[in-house]
């Protein structure tokens, strides 16, 4: 009776934890869109799978050996003999050791060639953008067509995407989970990250950083499309009436939660770096700006920190 009602308890709780679970059916992290993504979706898999070698016996013995040697059951005599044993001390250390070593392997190995500065193909031009977060938004500035917009981000698919990255407030976090490689945003400094997608799609990109009370509307549309339609999307965003200079910057810089997508035709000459500067520390003797952390002193302090 009393094993009925142990199985018919174990069974409830797997069905509560399959209701509770449903919600994850969908993980866009293990559904990835494009390389960089499938590379560290293979990082997550390889190191919980390597986990899982200590885990899932652990977690098995626990459940068997205090289910077979529970006081009530008096068939179970537990009466060890304690004696050392060279293949359990063998088991113990060697085990770990070469599932710390392949951790350590992979990590190393990947960590340099996921670097979020290394371009995906050398020999195809990228398409170049340049990322500013504000309060509660994403400005995607294309230097490369004088355009500019607001909460969504259009590229060609198959083709590798470079970013420039700042922000204009706060820390926060630039991320398209089904694309990969979360990286900060920092006021006064940039950093680089490049991308890629293998089809035409539309993934979802947002803030992991809290940054405010606007934090959870600040997502955006990373729209993956074929050559053909980025450039009838550039052409419909040259058409727009609206232009950024810095005057319009300060006023979309505001914060305001769940701002529209908007598009902008022309943008002010070097806005970006603008942004950059305003942050940057002053030189006490000249009372310019100073150059000592230049671009690629401040990348390599953004990936560090990272």
């Amino acid at each position: 009776m009393k094993g009925k009602i142990y199985f018919g308890f174990v069974g409830f709780l797997s069905l509560c934890a399959m209701a509770f679970l449903g919600g994850c059916s969908h993980m866009v992290l293990f559904d990835p869109k494009g390389p960089i993504g499938e590379a560290e979706r293979f990082v997550i898999l390889v190191a919980i799978a390597l986990m899982l070698i200590v885990v899932i016996p652990v977690i098995v013995m626990a459940f068997l050996f205090s289910r077979k040697y529970r006081a009530s059951n008096k068939k179970a005599v537990y009466m060890p003999k304690w004696h050392y044993s060279a293949k359990i001390d063998l088991v113990i250390w060697l085990v770990p050791i070469v599932i710390v070593t392949a951790l350590g392997i992979l990590s190393w190995t990947r960590t340099h060639q996921l670097n979020p500065f290394k371009p995906i193909d050398p020999d195809i031009k990228p398409v170049n953008v340049e990322v500013v977060s504000l309060d509660w938004k994403w400005l995607f500035i294309y230097p490369d067509y004088n355009v500019a917009t607001v909460n969504q981000l259009g590229f060609p698919a198959r083709v590798p995407v470079s970013f420039r990255i700042t922000s204009d407030s706060v820390m926060t976090s630039f991320f398209i989970p089904q694309l990969g490689s979360q990286i900060y945003a920092m006021a006064g400094r940039q950093t680089r990250l490049h991308l890629m997608a293998d089809k035409p799609g539309v993934y979802r990109g947002h803030n992991q950083q809290f940054s405010g009370r606007g934090y959870a509307d600040m997502h955006f549309k990373a729209v993956s499309m074929t050559q053909v339609q980025f450039d009838d999307w550039i052409g419909r965003i040259k058409q727009s009436p609206d232009t950024l200079d810095l005057n319009r910057f300060e006023e979309v810089a505001r914060p305001t939660a769940g701002y529209p997508v908007t598009y902008f035709s022309s943008v002010s000459s070097d806005l970006f770096n603008q942004v950059i500067s305003k942050y940057r520390p002053m030189d006490k003797n000249s009372g310019a700006i100073s150059r000592e952390t230049d671009s690629a002193t401040m990348n390599t302090s953004i990936l560090k920190g990272r």
